[in-house]
């Protein structure tokens, strides 16, 4: 296997631009070298430098690579739409510009990519992971958003970029009976799969049979642990999903829910070629013990043989 391992700013608390109590994206960028990482992606746009000199200056400066963009927001609306159309040629416009992570020989699929997420619902962010509660797209809604991801996924294939779709918890595709219409719906030429091991569990899906289900759409993957008692009280209390994260519903590798062996047994079988980018989602303002998770979670996939 050819495994490369990365990390994300929401294992920070960096998920809104505009929040006040992000930690400075030069903490962020060291404290990810630090503990041992060579990528990072690049967290929501304006958080890092935009202008792509400025960008690869950063990066540069601590070793690193982007192995991803992320376009996190309503990809439901007609009206948001174009806001999402700008943000990818913005998006994929720096990952062509700058250091990103290295490729994965003859994979027609690999790094750099473009994560695509839906999210900004409320409704459906406070029952996230309530699959018999959550409201379900129209199918007229849903069309549109498929429409709105293949075009977007278009866009980032002009610029050598690979489209991953992310299922989310909190948006409007998360549950199983959704992934699995994602799957119909989109063809693996037009964008992949990036599964998330957190949400999976969050949605309440088995992270290793949903991985082995899709293995022959997935691009890209991220790895989370989730805290079990703490997200079956965010689901008895229906906190939204961050207030769970920032709660702690999501916790260093190895110390909750998920069956981390099981999936190395599984990437193992499978030989699994790509990238891994590990996440801990959380409030900012908990940010001071990120370096010593980021860490932890880096440590505990090498004794497992990642």
């Amino acid at each position: 296997m050819t495994i490369h391992i990365a990390n994300a700013p929401c294992s920070w608390g960096v998920d809104d631009p505009d929040n006040p109590f992000l930690p400075p994206w030069q903490k962020v960028l060291s404290e990810a070298a630090q503990a041992g990482y060579r990528s990072i992606e690049s967290g929501p746009w304006r958080y890092l430098p935009t202008e792509a000199p400025a960008l690869r200056a950063a990066l540069e400066q601590h070793g690193l690579s982007l192995v991803a963009g992320t376009l996190f927001d309503d990809l439901v609306s007609e009206e948001n739409f174009p806001a999402m159309v700008e943000l990818a040629h913005s998006l994929c416009q720096n990952l062509a510009a700058v250091p990103t992570a290295t490729p994965t020989p003859g994979d027609k699929h690999s790094a750099p990519y473009l994560v695509i997420i839906d999210f900004g619902h409320p409704e459906r962010a406070r029952l996230a992971g309530q699959a018999d509660k959550a409201p379900r797209l129209a199918a007229a809604d849903w069309q549109r958003m498929m429409q709105h991801i293949a075009t977007l996924s278009q866009i980032a294939a002009q610029y050598g970029v690979r489209a991953v779709i992310h299922p989310h918890a909190g948006g409007c595709i998360e549950f199983a009976d959704e992934l699995a219409q994602l799957v119909n719906d989109i063809p693996h030429d037009v964008a992949g799969l990036c599964l998330d091991t957190g949400h999976l569990y969050y949605a309440g899906m088995d992270p290793v049979l949903a991985l082995t289900q899709y293995w022959d759409r997935i691009d890209y993957l991220h790895f989370k642990d989730v805290d079990h008692a703490k997200w079956r009280e965010a689901l008895t209390r229906e906190w939204d999903f961050f207030s769970a994260c920032a709660q702690g519903v999501m916790c260093p590798l190895g110390t909750g829910a998920i069956d981390y062996p099981a999936v190395q047994a599984l990437l193992t079988a499978r030989q699994y070629q790509g990238w891994i980018t590990i996440e801990q989602e959380r409030d900012p303002r908990n940010a001071e013990t990120s370096l010593r998770d980021v860490t932890a979670s880096l440590q505990y996939l090498r004794s497992l043989g990642f």
